[in-house]
């Protein structure tokens, strides 16, 4: 993948969650969708890839959480580590490395492969950004297990038809110009 396509997926992704943030955050669901692009990236680019990917995302994410144009943090609580920026970016820059790398050893093309990689990268991402907040004492209290299981499926299932969107749209495209370009012959 480009560079710039990269970025630019990043930034559109962080746009569209700061914008559906008022409407999610009300019903109490939650969606990362700077990690679907992660691991996204990470699945098809590499492991370096993933790695920058999620450097960039999660910083860029950080900064907008703390400067408060973000409204949902990564675990579903709003606004959890508004004074640190970093703690996002440092967990999805591990989870953006570990899924390109188990992209790398394993088949991951099918659906449902994809759909356990989505929900397992989520949950490893609750989980470093949960203790990296608990060792640097922003947060107290339970861990939210519901909203760390509701927020894995969420991205499994965003993640899961992303891949086959952007793996079919190309397709479909050539399939729609032949079809085009047969019946200009014929006409």
């Amino acid at each position: 993948m480009k560079t710039v396509g990269v970025v630019l997926a990043i930034a559109v992704v962080l746009a569209l969650q700061g914008t559906l943030a008022r409407y999610v955050v009300q019903t109490g669901r939650t969606l990362d969708l700077v990690l679907v692009v992660v691991v996204y990236v990470a699945l098809v680019a590499g492991p370096v890839a993933g790695l920058l990917a999620g450097a960039v995302g999660g910083l860029a994410q950080d900064c907008l959480s703390a400067t408060g144009l973000a409204t949902v943090s990564s675990t579903g609580a709003i606004a959890l580590a508004r004074g640190i920026i970093g703690v996002g970016g440092l967990a999805k820059t591990v989870v953006g490395y570990a899924a390109g790398t188990l992209g790398a050893l394993f088949i991951v093309t099918g659906l449902v492969p994809r759909l356990l990689l989505f929900f397992a990268a989520t949950a490893v991402h609750a989980t470093i950004f949960l203790g990296l907040s608990a060792i640097l004492d922003l947060r107290s209290g339970a861990v939210p297990y519901g909203a760390i299981a509701t927020q894995a499926v969420g991205n499994a299932v965003i993640g899961g038809v992303v891949c086959q969107f952007v793996e079919r749209f190309p397709g479909f495209l050539e399939r729609r110009r032949a079809v085009r370009g047969r019946s200009r012959r014929r006409g």
